[in-house]
């Protein structure tokens, strides 16, 4: 347990130059990374090949539309489209430079954006036929975080966190991120945007204030440890907010993030990739399955039957009611809440492209 929770500060401070990764397009060579899962916070588990080359996808990214259109954004195959949910997938890249796929979001105009490992950002405005870059004003072009939220758009980045304003340019939201790479964003229904950093914790940004502030109170565990490296954000109808964290379980809120108490002391994995809400409970993906909860944390349950790959790198609700959980070998639909999982992978797989990874 204490080498895992050194591995990310590690990486904090020898595998990002400046807090980016190496493949960011404006910034120096990084040092060699130990592994890909490693460098990326993804995947615990190597992708699976068959004889023929063909790569089983490494889906790191999933967004809906609608209740049967479906885009899933992989780790070096690129995006993919299924207008079934989930049936039949198609690639559905045709403009996007950087095949490392790592977010997804839906706009509320229906516009899809992708964030990507060493390209920036894209946009589909024709349902994932063609897709444009908007980079102007940014930084670095690694994008960790997408959040499309009302009429705006914010991106989570290695340079801090960044809106889409008027020409399709973006702009810092506000000082105090500079080199501080951004995991995780949430936006409250006051207008309070928070930020989960690798690093500097949570922080958060109110309208009309002078920057980012970081929490006073930080994210402790059960063993005292302050957790500052963040992966999830999410915000429920209550208010409260739920930070996931690289090896440190799941935190709650429920004052605004002034104050945080861990809630995964009996939950099986600690590494966070994902929180979801939904009438029936609180879903966490970890990097050994996904698991359930409707007591706020006191018990988690399981939901893993048909599950292939454990290795949980996203998931989601549709608006249909459906959960799709990405793994590091495919993609996997739920149509009863989680308790049996299908798997969804015809079309989802390919050549690889080269890894953006540098060995000796």
């Amino acid at each position: 347990m204490i080498w895992a929770r050194i591995i990310p500060t590690v990486l904090a401070l020898t595998i990002w130059s400046a807090g980016g990764f190496l493949g960011a397009a404006t910034q120096a060579p990084s040092p060699v990374p130990p592994s890909p899962q490693e460098a990326t916070g993804h995947g615990e588990s190597q992708p699976q090949y068959d004889p023929s080359g063909q790569q089983a996808a490494s889906i790191q990214a999933l967004t809906s539309v609608g209740n049967d259109l479906v885009y899933a954004g992989s780790f070096g195959l690129g995006l993919f489209r299924s207008e079934d949910r989930g049936v039949n997938w198609t690639k559905s890249d045709q403009g996007v430079t950087d095949p490392f796929i790592l977010t997804l979001t839906t706009g509320r105009d229906g516009a899809i954006y992708a964030g990507t490992f060493r390209g920036g950002v894209f946009r589909s405005r024709d349902r994932g036929k063609s897709w444009q870059a908007i980079n102007s004003g940014l930084k670095r072009l690694e994008i960790k975080a997408l959040l499309a939220v009302n009429e705006g758009v914010y991106a989570g980045t290695a340079d801090g966190v960044y809106r889409l304003a008027a020409a399709d340019r973006w702009s810092v939201v506000t000082t105090g991120l500079d080199d501080i790479l951004v995991h995780a964003l949430a936006l409250s229904s006051d207008g309070t945007l928070f930020a989960g950093t690798s690093g500097e914790g949570v922080v958060r940004f109110k309208a009309r204030s002078t920057g980012w502030v970081r929490q006073q109170h930080g994210l402790k565990d059960h063993e005292g440890m302050t957790e500052n490296f963040i992966r999830v954000l999410t915000i429920d109808p209550e208010g409260d907010i739920y930070a996931g964290t690289f090896d440190g379980g799941v935190f709650r809120s429920a004052d605004a993030g002034v104050t945080w108490q861990p809630i995964s002391r009996a939950l099986p994995n600690d590494s966070i990739r994902g929180i979801l809400f939904n009438s029936r409970g609180l879903f966490v993906a970890t990097g050994h399955g996904i698991f359930k909860t409707t007591d706020k944390g006191r018990q988690w349950v399981p939901l893993n039957k048909g599950l292939a790959s454990m290795a949980i790198q996203v998931l989601i609700e549709s608006g249909a009611g459906l959960l799709y959980a990405g793994t590091s070998d495919g993609a996997f639909r739920s149509d009863d809440d989680g308790r049996t999982w299908n798997p969804i992978n015809q079309g989802l797989e390919g050549e690889a492209a080269p890894s953006p990874f540098r060995f000796r």
